[in-house]
């Protein structure tokens, strides 16, 4: 989206009174468990989570990530990537009338990136999960999602049975007493446990050769003349850095083809490895002659 209309989009949720939040913290850490009470707190109408638009514990609009079968898959539908399942949300979005909005991501980055995908303005408030659940609720709630492949829908089962019933594990109740001082004492939220598809099947990981391959593969693809002398990938919390450190003939015309092989980098990655990319660098490391 260009920026133009990016600015557009804003403005329109700013003449709304739209106030984005976001929830953020590692896979695992429990952020959908606590994200009705955290939309207690705030006074927050809807929250989108895990490729979910949800509103009073309802499924509004959306495909939770949480069916897919691979893990790829999973981040790919979290972050709003295919056209159609957008749309579908944007539309949705437009239609509710709501002045707060809680979005969950695993970083930043990540919830940037859904907010952009959505047209939403970007969060005026950023929780992350240490400041709403203890280091040994957050160490209970990885290892329940590390070993026994245990998730969280944060609306009622009947909903999850209703449109998921595939994924159906198990259904909690909270009966809230304390902690969050603007909640109302005694509130009782439900929370579905589900177990997605590919938690069945132990972890997915990518290597970083495989990457550096795949960062190959873009350049060749991009332009066979150009060759890679080194990739070298760094990360922070779920985001990736990637710097291409490039050999070019003498002569080439560095300027604007340069700058679309970075964008066509950036792109390909994210779509076909499913990575949340922060930013790719390119440096130039050596000119050749001939």
């Amino acid at each position: 989206m260009s920026t133009i209309k990016r600015a557009v989009y804003y403005l329109i949720w700013l003449f709304r009174g739209v106030k984005v939040f976001a929830l953020v913290g590692k896979a695992g850490t429990g952020k959908s468990f606590r994200a009705q009470l955290v939309a207690q707190k705030y006074g927050i109408d809807m929250i989108i989570d895990d490729g979910l638009l949800i509103r009073d514990r309802k499924i509004l609009a959306g495909q939770t990530a949480k069916k897919e079968k691979g893990i790829l898959a999973a981040i790919r539908t979290a972050l709003f990537t295919d056209p159609k399942h957008s749309r579908q949300v944007r539309h949705a979005l437009q239609e509710q009338k709501f002045s707060r909005i809680l979005v969950i991501g695993t970083s930043k980055g990540m919830v940037r990136k859904i907010t952009e995908t959505l047209h939403l303005p970007p969060p005026a408030k950023i929780i992350n999960i240490e400041e709403v659940a203890t280091q040994e609720e957050i160490e209970t709630a990885t290892r329940s999602r590390n070993h026994e492949g245990k998730h969280i829908i944060p609306v009622p089962a009947v909903e999850v049975k209703l449109n998921y019933p595939q994924i159906f594990l198990d259904s909690i109740r909270i009966f809230f007493k304390k902690r969050f001082q603007s909640v109302k004492k005694g509130s009782l939220i439900e929370k579905t446990v589900v177990r997605p598809a590919y938690s069945n099947h132990g972890r997915v990981t990518i290597s970083e050769t495989a990457l550096t391959q795949m960062v190959l593969h873009c350049v060749q693809e991009f332009d066979s003349i150009l060759n890679v002398e080194k990739v070298v990938i760094t990360r922070d919390s779920s985001d990736y850095r990637l710097e291409v450190i490039l050999g070019i003939p003498f002569g080439y015309q560095i300027s604007g083809l340069i700058y679309q092989l970075q964008e066509y980098i950036f792109r390909s990655i994210e779509r076909f490895a499913g990575l949340s990319l922060k930013e790719v660098n390119i440096t130039i490391g050596r000119v050749k002659n001939g």
